[in-house]
């Protein structure tokens, strides 16, 4: 069993880096990527814990990407380092997000609810700080009942304090990663809001702009459509990856890690088959690990 998307409280997740390696081993997971949202600062943390424990580490980042419909996400896998061009984005969406978030934090408090960037700042040890975190505040404070209830009242799109983000360039994004030793694969694609009729035209598009694999197994899918965007990927000469798109039980209690679509168990063929080998050939031999 392996898990090729999971999240750390380096960005929005439960977990520490290393909190988040050793709940995988204990759960049975053999191989395990790190994916937190535009960052790599909990990688090494993770790739010290994994290497304790003796299982396989994918150092990874996923990336948020300008697109005009839905949300586009792009996951770097096997990364060697940060690159300049990756370390650029990286400031640029941390820029952004602060902004966007101040911006939010004002719509909060001129809607009468009164939550502080300092409070979260203190309650969360991130620079990554997002909607989730708001939410989860929102939730300790009593001010709401639950997370899902924030997003549907407040910050989901079209709603009062939603602010619109900017977010990294496909090609930059692509080129980035690829600078960093790594392999760009588009994370849940069906996130993107494309119409099964236009799917293959819209996938022969990104992969032209330089994607080598799809996420095709994803517990925001059913397996019905896992298999059909497996099938896809290998159609177009991609690989096709798998992941839980783990953040932790008190985020999502229905995702859970080494499950996917249908609450399946991850196959290791996904990174014995599809990204091991990928990594192999871009790395030259053997995988190199992570050196920030």
């Amino acid at each position: 069993m392996i898990d090729l998307h999971t999240h750390s409280t380096a960005s929005d997740g439960t977990y520490s880096p290393s909190e988040l390696v050793n709940y995988a081993a204990n759960k049975g997971v053999t191989a395990l990527a790190l994916t937190d949202h535009d960052t790599t600062n909990g990688l090494l943390e993770a790739q010290k814990a994994a290497q304790e424990l003796g299982i396989t580490f994918v150092p990874g980042i996923e990336i948020s990407i300008d697109w005009p419909t839905g949300e586009f996400h792009l996951l770097g896998l096997g990364l060697q380092r940060c690159s300049s061009s990756l370390k650029t984005i990286i400031d640029n969406l941390e820029e952004e997000r602060i902004n966007r978030n101040l911006k939010m934090i004002q719509k909060l408090n001129e809607a009468g609810i009164d939550i502080s960037y300092e409070e979260l700042k203190e309650r969360f040890n991130t620079k990554n700080i997002g909607r989730p975190h708001f939410a989860a505040l929102m939730v300790e404070k009593k001010l709401i009942k639950n997370r899902q209830l924030a997003f549907n009242n407040y910050f989901a799109k079209g709603r009062p304090c939603y602010v619109e983000r900017k977010c990294a360039p496909l090609s930059e994004a692509v080129l980035a990663i690829e600078e960093s030793g790594g392999i760009p694969v588009q994370a849940h694609p069906l996130s993107i809001y494309v119409s099964w009729g236009k799917m293959e035209e819209t996938m022969k598009t990104i992969i032209n702009a330089g994607v080598m694999g799809l996420e095709a197994w994803h517990p925001g899918v059913r397996v019905s459509e896992a298999e059909r965007l497996e099938e896809l990927s290998h159609k177009l000469g991609v690989i096709a990856t798998a992941g839980s798109d783990f953040h932790g039980e008190k985020v999502r209690s229905d995702r859970h890690i080494g499950h996917t679509a249908g609450d399946k168990k991850i196959s290791d063929k996904y990174w014995v088959e599809e990204l091991k080998p990928a990594l192999e050939k871009i790395h030259g031999g053997s995988i190199k690990p992570f050196t920030g």
